[in-house]
């Protein structure tokens, strides 16, 4: 069944805060270089992304999939990141419980092929004229 997908910046302006979201990666091409032909790695298939989502719904976080931030010079197949439902405060229990899940003391990943991102507020306000009525029909009417 199709899937509207929201992107990462819409989801920062519709709940009027800084946002929380992961991508992933082969971990053996950390670097997101051009995949080569024989590669195998799919991110529906990402181990990484299946461990990630088992703990978010274990721990009960809520999350979604998302896109990223929106481009109206290019367009970008969904590629399996998720925005994670949990406000980006320092002091919030659930998000350190999540920071101590994703990454080492030092800021380091623990877990290869995941990539913990946040986009704030303000830089999702830069894209606030992508929630005018129509603004999407008529972006595809020129694109």
């Amino acid at each position: 069944m199709p899937q509207l997908i929201e992107h990462i910046d819409a989801i920062a302006r519709q709940k009027q805060r800084d946002v929380l979201f992961l991508k992933f990666s082969d971990p053996d091409n950390p670097d997101w270089e051009i995949k080569k032909p024989n590669s195998s790695w799919n991110w529906e298939s990402s181990v990484g992304r299946q461990s990630v989502i088992e703990w978010l719904n274990n721990n009960q976080i809520r999350w979604q999939s998302c896109c990223d931030v929106a481009d109206t010079n290019s367009m970008r197949s969904y590629a399996g990141q998720i925005y994670i439902d949990v406000p980006f405060e320092e002091t919030n229990p659930v998000y350190q419980q999540l920071l101590n899940y994703l990454e080492n003391p030092d800021g380091s990943t623990r877990r290869p092929g995941v990539w913990f991102f946040a986009l704030t507020l303000h830089a999702a306000m830069n894209n606030v004229h992508h929630d005018e009525p129509d603004f999407w029909d008529r972006w595809a009417e020129s694109f």
